[in-house]
């Protein structure tokens, strides 16, 4: 029997298969042998050892689309990274690392800032205008007046999507507001690891209809770029690419080199003074990473 696993802790794996349900699966000792992590979203072949109980064991992964490292999860389409516009002030810092771990791992990323009610349009604005420059899709909702939701919701149709972004920025009222029912279906899960509903430790993947999954990970609040070289950060700067052919020196890293491109962009507030100044902080983090 095929299904896809939406949650995995303490060894169990809850596995969803249409139609028959969510079945609680133990992982075969070959995996382990292997090195082989069964992951949230991964489609499996499950042996059912007691249908009364919902009880089975995999037997085989089936052929992974992709695999995330941070958060680990597997066949993902889109990310979706939601922080609060307000109430708290979205840690952009964050975000930008957040949107460099996706672009590294080759994941299209949606932006979406929730609270979209209590801020002004100027905030707004400036938001937008940071983002949309860089090409990403970018999303203003309010889980309070629904503003913004149907938009959301369209953007996930026949995708799985994962979510990402700090704790307290209303991730768990916006899948309510897209699955109401997303309560009720992990009731079960909850019940039997006797932990609340509400706050996400683990990843756990939503059935909504069809091909569309949302999958909820835990909250960042803090996050370093590792595996990269410091010459390389700059590439992950959509906004820089169309100044640096005119950078006086070749490989130029857009810091205190005369006759930079991108730093004139900078001066004539063509390029976000938020996004590079969070470009300068994270290139001299890698930079002594390095020395150690």
């Amino acid at each position: 029997m095929e299904g896809k696993i939406i949650k995995g802790i303490a060894g169990f794996y809850y596995v969803y298969v249409k139609t028959f349900g969510l079945y609680e699966c133990k992982a075969k000792g070959i995996f382990r042998n292997q090195k082989i992590k069964p992951l949230v979203g991964d489609n499996v072949i499950i042996d059912v050892i007691d249908e009364n109980e919902k009880k089975g064991n995999i037997s085989d992964i089936l052929e992974r689309k992709n695999e995330l490292l941070r958060p680990a999860v597997a066949n993902v389409d889109q990310a979706l990274i939601i922080f609060a516009a307000a109430a708290p002030a979205p840690n952009l810092n964050l975000l930008d690392r957040l949107l460099i771990l996706m672009l590294k791992q080759q994941v299209e990323t949606v932006i979406c800032f929730n609270k979209k009610d209590i801020v002004t349009e100027k905030e707004i604005s400036l938001l937008e205008d940071a983002y949309i420059k860089c090409g990403y899709k970018v999303i203003f909702t309010s889980t309070y007046t629904e503003d913004g939701i149907k938009t959301l919701s369209e953007l996930l149709i026949d995708k799985t999507t994962v979510l990402a972004g700090p704790s307290g920025v209303g991730k768990s009222s916006i899948i309510n507001n897209i699955h109401p029912d997303a309560n009720m279906q992990t009731g079960r899960i909850s019940e039997k690891i006797q932990r609340g509903k509400h706050t996400t430790r683990h990843s756990e993947l939503f059935y909504i209809q069809g091909n569309t999954f949302i999958m909820d990970t835990p909250g960042f609040s803090s996050l370093y770029i590792q595996d990269m070289e410091k010459e390389e950060l700059k590439d992950y700067f959509a906004e820089f690419h169309e100044y640096e052919g005119n950078c006086r020196f070749h490989g130029c890293a857009h810091l205190n080199e005369p006759g930079c491109a991108v730093k004139e962009a900078l001066k004539l507030g063509k390029i976000s003074k938020v996004r590079y100044n969070n470009y300068t902080e994270i290139y001299e983090e890698i930079k002594n990473q390095k020395r150690y």
